[in-house]
This record gives C-alpha cells, sequence and structure tokens, in this order.
C-alpha cells in the first residue's frame, strides 16, 4: 500500500503561544498533505520518536488521555484508509479527495449535522422541497429523541422500531406518514453510505421494511369533469382561477400544480407547452388543443415572455417563490373543497385528483399502460398503477371475450 498515516508536529506553522499544530501525516503516491487535529503544543514537548506529547507537557490535566485521544483520531483515519483499500477504491483517490473522506469521516459521526448539512446543499441546488423535507424529518427525530444528538451508528434497527411505536401512538399519525418519514431517513443515510461516513454492514433498513397501507384512490368519474367545467365562473369569481387550474391540469395529462405554477410564457412554442417537471427533471412537451387554448388565452394576453403564466408566484427569489407555491396549493384546495359542494361530488377533491382522473379515464380508453405512464413522468410501471382504478367488470368481460375467440 502506498499509503501511510502518521501523527507528527507542523514546525512551519507557529502559532502565538509558541506552540505548534498537532496534525495527522497523510502520505498517499508520494504526496503529502496534512489533517488537523485540533491540538498543539510546544517543540519541547513533542516525542518524534514516539509519535505522542511527552508527560512533562502541562497544559492538559491527563497528558495520557490526550494521547489516547490523538491515536484514536490515527485509528479513525486508518479504518477509513483500510476500508477504501479493500473496496479497490483508493488507488483510485488523489491525496486531496482521500484526505476529505478522512475528514468527512470524522467530522459526520452524527446523523443530524450530516442530515442537516446535506440540507443546506440542497437548498444550494435550489432543490428547496427537499430541503424541507429532511430538515423537517430530522426535526421529528429530535422530538422523538428528546433533543439529544443521534450518531450515526445508534441509528439501528431498534431505534427505527422505537421511532415507528413512537409515531403510530400519536392520535391522527398514519402508516402512510411513518413510510414517507422513514423514506426520507433511509436516503439521507444511504447518501452517508455512499460518501463513506458510515459502513454498509450498519444499514439499518437491512432487517427493517417500510411498510404502506393502499391509498385511496383519487379519480372521479368523467361526468363530475363535465359537471366542473360546465361550471360559468365570472373572472371575478374567487373559485374562477382554481376551475381553470383543474381543468388545465386534467388535461395537460395530469401537470402537478407547482410546475403549473412556475410555467412563463417562454414555454409556448409553437402550438406546444414545452417544460420541465420540478420533481423529476423529465422534459414534457404537449399540445395545446382548443380546450386548453381556450384556458390560456385569458392568461397569456399582454404579458413578456418572461412572465409567469398563472397569478401565483408573486416574489422574485426561487425560494420565495416555491414558498408562494406551496401557499398557492393550501387555497388551490380549499377552493376544490368548494367546488365539490358546488357539484356535488362526493369524493375528496384536491390537486391530485385532476392527475389520477386524467390516468384512470385514458386507461378506460384502452390506452396501453406504458404510454399512460410516460405521459405521467413515471419511471416505474407500478408508480402508475397506484394512481388506476381497478379496471371494471365490463372491460374484463369484454377481455375475456377476445381470448375466448383465439
Amino acid at each position: 500500500m502506498q499509503t501511510s498515516l502518521s501523527l507528527s508536529l507542523d514546525t512551519r506553522r507557529k502559532r502565538k503561544d509558541n506552540s505548534y499544530p498537532i496534525i495527522i501525516r497523510l502520505g498517499h503516491f508520494q504526496k503529502t498533505t496534512s489533517i488537523a487535529t485540533g491540538h498543539s503544543v510546544e517543540k519541547i514537548y513533542w516525542d518524534d520518536t514516539k509519535k505522542q506529547v511527552r508527560r512533562a507537557y502541562k497544559g492538559v490535566e491527563n497528558v495520557q488521555l490526550l494521547n489516547n485521544l490523538l491515536l484514536s483520531e490515527l485509528s479513525k483515519a486508518q479504518e477509513v484508509v483500510n476500508r477504501l483499500q479493500f473496496n479497490g477504491e483508493l488507488d483510485f483517490l488523489s491525496v486531496k479527495q482521500l484526505k476529505d473522506k478522512i475528514v468527512k469521516k470524522s467530522k459526520y459521526e452524527s446523523f443530524f449535522e450530516y442530515g442537516l448539512d446535506k440540507a443546506k446543499e440542497l437548498r444550494v441546488a435550489q432543490r428547496f422541497g427537499t430541503a424541507r423535507n429532511y430538515e423537517g424529518v430530522l426535526n421529528i427525530l429530535k422530538v422523538f429523541n428528546k433533543n439529544k444528538d443521534v450518531k450515526f451508528n445508534e441509528l439501528n434497527h431498534d431505534f427505527l422500531i422505537r421511532f415507528e411505536q413512537f409515531h403510530l401512538s400519536k392520535p391522527g399519525n398514519s402508516q402512510n406518514g411513518l413510510a414517507s418519514y422513514m423514506r426520507t431517513i433511509k436516503a439521507i443515510y444511504n447518501k452517508g453510505i455512499k460518501e463513506g461516513i458510515i459502513e454498509r454492514d450498519s444499514y439499518p433498513f437491512h432487517k427493517y421494511q417500510i411498510k404502506i397501507n393502499p391509498t385511496e384512490k383519487r379519480a372521479i368519474k368523467v361526468e363530475y369533469i363535465k359537471k366542473i367545467m360546465e361550471l360559468n365562473f365570472k373572472k371575478e369569481h374567487p373559485l374562477f382561477h382554481y376551475r381553470n387550474y383543474f381543468l388545465l391540469s386534467y388535461m395537460t395529462m395530469g401537470m402537478p400544480f407547482i410546475d403549473m405554477a412556475f410555467l412563463r410564457i417562454n414555454n409556448i412554442i409553437d402550438g406546444r407547452i414545452k417544460f420541465q417537471r420540478k420533481k423529476t427533471s423529465k422534459l414534457y412537451d404537449i399540445k395545446i388543443t382548443p380546450q386548453i387554448d381556450f384556458i390560456l388565452k385569458y392568461y397569456i394576453s399582454k404579458k413578456c415572455k418572461l412572465d409567469f403564466i398563472f397569478p401565483i408566484l408573486k416574489r422574485d427569489s426561487l425560494e420565495l417563490q416555491y414558498k408562494d407555491a406551496q401557499w398557492g396549493l393550501k387555497n388551490y384546495n380549499k377552493g376544490l373543497k368548494k367546488i365539490a359542494d358546488l357539484c356535488n361530488i362526493q369524493e375528496r377533491l384536491t390537486s391530485y385528483v385532476s392527475r389520477h382522473s386524467f390516468a384512470t379515464h385514458a386507461m378506460y380508453r384502452n390506452i396501453p399502460l406504458p404510454a399512460i405512464s410516460s405521459m405521467l413522468g413515471h419511471s416505474k410501471l407500478s408508480t402508475t398503477q397506484i394512481y388506476l382504478k381497478s379496471l371494471p367488470s365490463d372491460i374484463l368481460d369484454s377481455y375475456q371475450e377476445e381470448l375466448n375467440l383465439l
């Protein structure tokens, strides 16, 4: 192995109190760098032969404890190097990359600290929704753990079981809500494994299974869609926009509200709506039908190319625009509840209903499942199937009759 680690006194950097930093000297393929330990001593108190602080040093109460701490830091660094060597990764790292892996390993013993730093990185990448999700779940974990820190090695199978019991014991909490939290915890933990913060052998989800209950189907009948279309609101009516958003989502292959909110005039090109989904980054290219055009005409008149099409986002910064979208979605769902009452729709009407209804009605029209999946932007057919109601018996009967004719 062409990699070495040793404790050393960095005599190039003298401090104001005449002490020198104690470092871990890292050598890798004939290049060297240093890793700070956070401790320093005067040169006369450093034993360069034994690579430790001399007993005569009076700067701490217990010199032996200090030397043990230094050896512990050296041991942790060596563990990272050994793991990289075992996995066949060591020879393909520069000395800087190797140092980064060693420093990160020691820095992020705390699952909370690591998760919050990942949330900060997501904000820098302008993925504000996922960042808020990380922060929210970490706050819930902290409440469960009575505001105490959680180390990576403490977040084990037993911890997950206790958190599950804590969550489900609260009135109103659901199994699917727990599943959402667990998926976030799992995502953060997987990032930690990928970055070498924790070993895969410690993975708590090897034994813990995330369970979900079948979700309530959210599609409504075509007759109800027609009733919503027939609502003749004036432009000043408080439900005017909400009706339009619902119908436009249904007509544009179930476009999510967040994507609708961020649509600009320049997304309309040659009679088509071209945009990139916020959640999946998938590119969409949707034909503007006469029905879609009828709704859009009201919103695009006298606007510039960079203007938002719909009056949902009010502020300039992207982070504040996401907050505007959240607030807009909340009001939209309240408006849909009133629209359901007007149309005598018994099912709960939400922003998701237009998307689920589009998928279900497409299935009734015998559009192939892979095509519906592509329209919705799903990467897996199983995700699309969650959106769809069970096929009615008359459709199953017709399929059976076709097979009996073979």
